[in-house]
């Protein structure tokens, strides 16, 4: 029997050039873990809907999840992509451009706490945010999120679940309990409207009021 994602992913027609994109990640011996294709999906709905101008994105791997975020930018739409690895970085702006999007995307390279800082004294503010990094600063990217968030700003993270490891009381590594942190501050800030998507391996959502 298929499972539920394996259904949905079945009725839609596979994106050649994301396709591309996973297969160049392969190609440079990257972490195969961009975001799922459902709420790839997702995300440039949601970028659309609230008509979002200006994303930061913490964590870009090869640019699947910043081109399904730029697909959603009306004219003038910006992207910020914080990534650790200029390698990367590399990797991501190549596949931006072949989507189109080169010129609506600026990456910062280094510790993404680092750019963070900077972000914040650069007095930027952003529209929606993107987490899908290293899980240990979850709940930090959460904080600066907040903090750099346009009134109604829509924050996003992904593997809430780390496969299974969240939902396991027998599992209490430092990653671990950051991520669990991280959804305890998303459900129960008084800052923010959320839910938890439970999908592939979970989706957190929330809106800065």
């Amino acid at each position: 029997m298929l499972s539920q994602e394996q259904y949905s992913e079945q009725l839609y027609t596979e994106d050649e050039i994301l396709l591309q994109v996973k297969q160049s990640i392969a190609d440079h011996g990257m972490p195969e873990v961009s975001v799922e294709p459902g709420y790839g999906r997702l995300l440039t709905m949601l970028i659309k809907l609230s008509g979002a101008s200006s994303v930061l994105e913490i964590g870009a791997l090869g640019g699947y999840s910043g081109i399904c975020l730029s697909r959603g930018f009306r004219d003038g739409g910006k992207l910020t992509s914080l990534e650790l690895k200029p390698e990367y970085a590399a990797v991501a702006r190549r596949n931006l451009e072949l989507a189109g999007f080169g010129d609506s995307v600026e990456y910062r390279i280094g510790p993404a706490m680092d750019s963070l800082k900077i972000l914040e004294s650069e007095g930027r503010k952003f529209d929606f945010f993107f987490i899908d990094a290293d899980k240990m600063n979850y709940p930090n990217y959460l904080e600066y999120a907040i903090q750099l968030a346009n009134p109604g700003a829509i924050i996003a993270g992904d593997n809430i679940f780390l496969r299974g490891r969240t939902l396991n009381t027998d599992r209490n590594g430092p990653a671990i309990l950051a991520v669990r942190r991280f959804n305890e501050m998303i459900a129960t800030d008084d800052r923010l409207i959320s839910t938890l998507l439970p999908a592939y391996d979970g989706l957190a959502l929330a809106m800065v009021k």
